[in-house]
């Protein structure tokens, strides 16, 4: 049971102390940071997408999509990249790119309320 309770207590103080985004200990909890904060900038911007779905007619909502799959490509070959075998991802890149993809989004929102969907801007 004491190594149950220690396990437990060293796991809550690891978490906090990772979740100290504004004095990070080293390079792995600023990650961890830095991902939380593409996390919700991901989870964002797919509302805004969904939500722009609504307004949109079946050809609309393809050229959406193919905008959106082609935005994908930009920020992958942006903000990724591929060396000796390993995997690399600017998290800032990748989460200023969302962001923008997102007020893109949302003007597109706006405009739908406002005057109509104009189709041209997708």
């Amino acid at each position: 049971m004491k190594k149950l309770v220690f396990l437990f207590a060293v796991t809550i103080s690891t978490t906090v102390l990772a979740d100290d985004c504004d004095n990070p200990r080293d390079d792995f909890d600023g990650l961890y940071c830095l991902n939380k904060v593409y996390q919700e900038a991901d989870r964002e911007l797919n509302a805004r997408y969904q939500e722009l779905r609504g307004f949109l007619n079946s050809s609309e909502k393809s050229a959406l999509k193919r905008t959106q799959l082609a935005w994908i490509d930009t920020r992958n070959s942006q903000c990724s990249f591929r060396r000796d075998g390993s995997f690399f991802v600017s998290l800032n890149c990748t989460t200023e790119m969302t962001v923008d993809r997102t007020n893109a989004l949302e003007d597109r929102i706006r405009e739908c309320r406002a005057t109509g969907c104009q189709p041209s801007k997708l």
